[in-house]
């Protein structure tokens, strides 16, 4: 399996406009990117954790 270029990125995100429609991405976008910090946050307190 190849890399991700320009085309199918964009036929992932009609694909996403498709499925969501446009006006709740902006939505979508804000959750994931929650996700992602709580994620990245709770990894560092488990590395703190196994340190002490």
């Amino acid at each position: 399996m190849g890399r991700l270029g320009l085309p199918e990125m964009l036929v992932i995100l009609a694909i996403v406009i498709i499925i969501f429609g446009a006006n709740r991405l902006p939505q979508l976008g804000r959750g994931i990117g929650s996700a992602i910090k709580n994620f990245k946050d709770g990894i560092k307190d488990e590395a703190a954790d196994h340190k002490s």
